[in-house]
């Protein structure tokens, strides 16, 4: 059953009242039903299991039946650093990424992206990005829905990287430890961060700001893979490595 993520706003005492974009989806395309038992949760460390009690046009409305918290975090955070890609590309890897747990996706506006936001188009894409992700994490029931990151140059996303963040990097034809073997901090205040290139490829100026930065180059085998498929396979290897998937 998915989460439904709701503002704590929403949330008093032993009742939840939905409103907003979330009411019309509950009511309209969903049509929730008066006796229904839903999952909500607050988008941090609380779901709540509640019964419907009321179906208006102004508010779904439930009794709370149960609480639960968040588990405790055993693992580093996961944050991916996606090139843009064009089309729909983005929009998958964007979903399919949450669905796999990643905590932050950060899009990269890389030299060879095809793709070059707009500065009047930003606040729109953000927003949309933003509810693909939300959709995601209520659907495969993830405790928190992870943040999209404005869109920052290579070099800018290199800067501010903190100390306790391994930042690794996939680029084709480039050598590499191989991403099933690379040493990987275990502390969960920790990060990963994996980098992907565009479907051009990084730049030269890229490569070479990675290796100053301390940037360890990582390899997913010989074959050359597309953007979008190199970020999720990634994705999936790390979260089997630090056991939280298969």
């Amino acid at each position: 059953m998915p989460v439904f993520f709701v503002s704590p706003a929403c949330i008093e005492q032993s009742t939840i009242s939905v409103t907003g974009e979330m009411l019309t989806h509950l009511r309209d395309s969903l049509r929730t039903t008066i006796g229904e038992t839903l999952w909500f949760g607050d988008g941090q460390s609380t779901r709540y299991r509640t019964e419907i009690t009321d179906v208006s046009k102004r508010a779904v409305t439930g009794r709370i039946l149960e609480t639960i918290q968040k588990p405790p975090r055993h693992t580093p955070h996961l944050i991916l650093g996606q090139s843009l890609l064009k089309g729909e590309k983005m929009d998958w890897v964007i979903q399919k990424a949450t669905e796999l747990g990643a905590d932050e996706l950060i899009p990269i506006e890389s030299r060879h992206s095809v793709v070059q936001l707009k500065a009047d188009r930003v606040d729109h894409q953000l927003s949309r990005w933003q509810r693909i992700a939300l959709e995601a994490a209520q659907q495969s029931e993830q405790w928190r829905v992870p943040t999209i990151a404005m869109p920052q140059s290579f070099s800018t996303l290199l800067i501010p990287r903190a100390t306790s963040t391994i930042a690794l990097m996939l680029a084709e034809r480039r050598e590499g430890k191989s991403l099933q073997t690379i040493e990987l901090p275990q502390d969960p205040m920790s990060s990963v961060l994996i980098l992907i290139g565009p479907e051009g490829g990084w730049s030269h100026e890229e490569l070479a700001m990675a290796d100053q930065a301390e940037v360890q180059p990582i390899t997913l085998g010989p074959h050359i893979l597309r953007s979008e498929t190199a970020a999720i396979a990634a994705i999936c290897i790390l979260q089997s490595r630090l056991g939280k998937l298969g």
